[in-house]
């Protein structure tokens, strides 16, 4: 989240701020995207769909307090 400010919403599937999954600590986000990468996100950390599922499945992510209610 440190970079968000370097998002172009016009390659990403994400529209704005506002629909941007944050994790629980609210300093990272991931961003989806098709075809190449774009150059924004060029040397940073990709991950595969089912990759990225794990992650978001962890506690870094998931409030499992939430998730029961």
């Amino acid at each position: 989240m440190s970079d968000v400010s370097n998002i172009d919403f016009t390659q990403i599937a994400e529209t704005s701020l506002e629909t941007l999954r944050l994790s629980i600590d609210r300093t990272k986000t991931v961003l989806k995207y098709t075809g190449n990468t774009p150059s924004f996100l060029e040397g940073l950390q990709e991950y595969n769909h089912s990759e990225i599922l794990t992650i978001m499945a962890s506690p870094e992510w998931t409030n499992e307090q939430e998730d029961i209610l």
